[in-house]
């Protein structure tokens, strides 16, 4: 039985889509756009992985600016970031932005629909918040959800309104969010402003603990932003619980770290902590006094009482409940 061995020959150049360069590249980032052409280089000529710390030493750029753009182009739509396991590594699959995509709005008339003042006044209000003319297309795209999603026009400039407020004008990106937003059945305006409250003060208690630790919001990775979730929402802690766990840690290794605040407030939340005042009455809080083993001596003012010595690495163990596992 043969064998047969195909040589790949690898192209010297590397092609992008004119889509990415008129429609993706003008809006982005310059240190996005780097991350990108150096992936879809990678892509292309068959390189298998490379790590976050080869990736950003050659492009001369922070690990934390690598990950943020991979996480923009994810939310752009230009490729599909997919985690493999919960130490990092992902799966990055570029898009086909050449992909002609099927417009299901074809069959909408558009000079009839602008007969219809309401309809007609809407796009002007979309433009006005968008702040530029709108395309054929997304036009019809806007029509379309008042009658797929049931979404009246004052729901669809509430939902264009909260998105240029975060500054995206994009129409792709509006779209996942009317998506979303029809996933999670919001088709009043009620519900989204519920769901806007409740997204945006989750945000402020997010920038408030990055401010306390000396973090821009811009600089978090997904990770990190999951952890600050999980803090408010599923644990429920206020922020001077979170205040507290990240004093601790700067504390202990000086330093911002994640991974040690979320087994802190982990232990806390296990142990039922939900004030200050039950830290500070806690076990792990307390030290562990010995007597001095020197009774030679004079008597002095000084060493004239039982002295204390803390066991730091027992009081570590006992802070992250590592202790439980021995």
């Amino acid at each position: 039985m043969s064998t047969f061995m195909f040589k790949n020959k690898v192209n010297n150049y590397t092609p992008i889509s004119n889509v990415f360069i008129d429609k993706y590249m003008p809006r982005a980032r310059g240190e996005y756009v780097k991350v990108y052409l150096l992936g879809i280089k990678y892509c292309i000529s068959g390189e298998p992985g490379v790590s976050s710390a080869m990736f950003a030493s050659t492009l001369h750029l922070l690990e934390t600016d690598l990950m943020n753009a991979w996480n923009y182009w994810n939310d752009e739509g230009a490729i599909k970031l997919i985690p493999i396991d919960n130490l990092g590594n992902f799966n990055i699959d570029f898009l086909d932005l050449d992909e002609p995509a099927s417009d299901k709005n074809e069959n909408i008339d558009l000079l009839k629909e602008l007969n219809n003042n309401s309809t007609k006044d809407m796009l002007q209000d979309i433009e006005n918040l968008v702040g530029r003319p709108l395309s054929t297309k997304e036009m019809k795209m806007y029509i379309s959800w008042i009658n797929d999603f049931n979404f009246p026009p004052e729901l669809i400039l509430l939902l264009i309104e909260y998105c240029t407020s975060k500054g995206k004008t994009d129409y792709r990106y509006i779209e996942r969010i009317a998506i979303s937003w029809h996933d999670d059945k919001i088709n009043s305006i009620e519900n989204a402003q519920t769901y806007i409250k409740k997204h945006e003060d989750k945000w402020i208690k997010i920038r408030k603990i990055l401010s306390y630790l000396g973090i821009k919001d811009a600089d978090i990775m997904k990770p990190q932003q999951q952890m600050l979730e999980k803090w408010i929402n599923s644990y429920n802690f206020p922020l001077d619980i979170i205040y507290r766990a990240c004093d601790i840690t700067f504390s202990r290794i000086n330093k911002a770290d994640f991974k040690y605040m979320d087994a802190i407030l982990t232990n806390w939340f296990k142990g039922g902590i939900k004030t200050i005042q039950d830290i500070d009455t806690k076990d792990f809080k307390k030290t562990k006094f010995k007597k001095s083993s020197s009774n030679s001596g004079p008597k002095t003012n000084f060493n004239n009482y039982e002295q204390r010595s803390y066991d730091y690495d027992e009081l570590e163990k006992k802070l992250l409940g590592w202790d439980k596992n021995d």
